[in-house]
């Protein structure tokens, strides 16, 4: 979950440069929690197919 372990924000500010905890920005990085994505701004979790 990051480096410190700590959760994503639930939705993007779209503030330019990117926040720290930005979803899209741990979306990009590679640092988003298991059984989490980005949809439209918003970090969701992921169900179950």
């Amino acid at each position: 979950m990051g480096k410190r372990g700590r959760m994503p924000k639930s939705e993007c500010c779209q503030d330019k440069p990117r926040c720290k905890r930005c979803p899209l920005r741990a979306l990009a990085e590679g640092t988003l929690p298991p059984g989490y994505t980005v949809k439209k701004r918003r970090l969701v979790k992921v169900g179950k197919a």
